[in-house]
């Protein structure tokens, strides 16, 4: 062991024990019942069986043990994205794609290419840059890897002008922030800009933050530990006090989370609406489309007369494979199109057939050069990569590789036409762009929305 650490070899690690033992003792807290003439006893801790704990200690230890439940922040209300809580039709056993006949998973292909006929699946290309990061992006120490975070965080900003959203008096709440990239760069890009907060949701801690290193005066920022499904912005106190309209966006923000942020941002996030006899548009949607009574999402969208709509979202989409159909805003129009739980299912696993490549060479490439101690920029979706979904052999023989790639890609835009659906009955114009070149990532479209001008009308008085 080295000078000053515990004497206990962890053969699972191969190396000894790295924690710093009481002066006098050879074995730290956690391998003291290794060292000689100890008859104290250690047990498993209750709340976290990962790390144990002296037994005539251990209503001590649960008290200050950091796995203990901590008292909810006063923005949790449980579940207030959540969606549907129980959905009858939901099938109780969901057969795995691998275990679909030929015949069965055919007549998929044929109900995904019938709801698709019709709506806009060849998307505009729209990409786009901003000032912020020139100096970033022409700097030779940034990797392969830095520069394709850049410029696609380049082209969010970059489509975040073009819409009007990068300027004073604004909230940029990021969700899925991780270590705060994208907030980072919009605060560089309005450095001489008044009035700017930065609310940053993540629901896991983070290493190697970036928004601690923030030095101006006139931006804030603030970290919510809080799963997206349990956020109520209204009860946020520093929305609440400065009321100053929120833009939603996000980088890979995967799967379910992105269906979870546009709900907690057009529906728990309530606007004022146009007139004393007008309801506005979140409260109908939240009864037909979610099942909450009127009168309990009224109690979260109270004192909002002050409060101004959403100004815009800007989310990178990823993980389609991910999605949930709980969760899921574009429920009612999968149900337009004759599609219901089942085929949601099926067409979330098919979806990550147009990028499953990718990620399984990604991960072959860059799981040797991951460090503990550096901060690691790779995409989670470029880690989960798992060959269930991309069907392996199963498919072999049935569909090529182009023809996976076609039915994953139609799988992704159908699943993201029913959230533009959602966003257009909801008040906003929505649409759905390539931000960046597939080269830099397949996971390259963006949701934008901006309210539609009756929405961001003033009461009536």
């Amino acid at each position: 062991p080295e000078p000053g650490r515990c004497g206990h070899f962890v053969r699972r690690k191969g190396r000894f024990c790295r924690m710093v033992p009481a002066p006098g003792r050879r074995f730290c807290g956690e391998h003291g019942q290794e060292e000689e003439q100890n008859d104290r006893k250690r047990i498993l801790c209750p709340l976290d069986p990962k790390h144990t704990v002296y037994e005539d200690q251990l209503q001590k230890h649960l008290k200050k043990c950091n796995s203990r439940e901590k008292p909810k922040p006063v923005y949790y209300v449980q579940d207030i994205n959540a969606g549907l809580k129980d959905v009858a039709e939901i099938p109780e056993k969901q057969v795995s794609l691998s275990s679909l006949s030929i015949e069965e998973l055919q007549n998929l292909i044929i109900k995904l290419k019938k709801a698709s006929n019709g709506l806009e699946l060849h998307l505009k290309e729209q990409i786009l840059s901003h000032q912020a990061l020139q100096e970033a992006l022409n700097d030779p120490k940034n990797g392969e890897s830095a520069f394709k975070h850049l410029k696609q965080q380049a082209s969010i900003l970059g489509n975040m002008e073009k819409l009007h959203l990068l300027g004073p008096g604004r909230c940029f709440v990021e969700f899925g922030a991780g270590r705060g990239k994208l907030s980072h760069w919009v605060d560089v890009a309005l450095q001489n800009v008044e009035r700017v907060q930065f609310l940053l949701v993540e629901r896991a801690t983070t290493r190697f933050k970036v928004d601690g290193k923030h030095k101006r005066r006139d931006s804030i920022f603030e970290r919510l530990q809080v799963d997206i499904q349990h956020l109520c912005l209204n009860k946020v106190p520093i929305l609440e006090k400065t009321k100053l309209p929120v833009v939603g966006i996000g980088k890979h923000l995967c799967g379910a989370a992105t269906d979870l942020a546009l709900r907690c941002l057009v529906e728990s996030y309530t606007p004022c609406c146009d007139g004393e006899n007008e309801e506005p548009a979140a409260k109908r949607s939240r009864t037909a489309t979610t099942g909450v009574a009127p009168d309990t999402a009224a109690d979260h969208g109270k004192n909002t007369e002050d409060r101004k709509p959403v100004a815009g979202i800007v989310i990178a989409l990823c993980c389609h494979h991910k999605c949930d159909w709980t969760h899921y805003v574009g429920r009612e129009f999968f149900k337009s199109v004759g599609l219901g739980p089942v085929e949601f299912h099926y067409f979330q696993r098919m979806s990550s057939w147009a990028t499953c490549g990718m990620r399984e060479t990604t991960h072959k490439a860059f799981t040797s050069e991951e460090s503990e101690d550096q901060p690691n920029d790779i995409e989670e979706h470029e880690r989960t990569f798992s060959r269930t979904e991309s069907g392996s052999d199963t498919l072999q023989g049935i569909l090529t590789v182009e023809e996976r790639k076609e039915i994953g890609c139609l799988c992704k835009r159908l699943i993201d036409h029913g959230r533009i659906e959602y966003l257009q009955q909801q008040g906003y114009k929505a649409a759905l762009q390539y931000y960046t070149e597939s080269a830099v990532s397949l996971e390259n479209v963006l949701l934008t929305a901006v309210p539609s001008p009756s929405l961001i009308k003033q009461p009536t008085t």
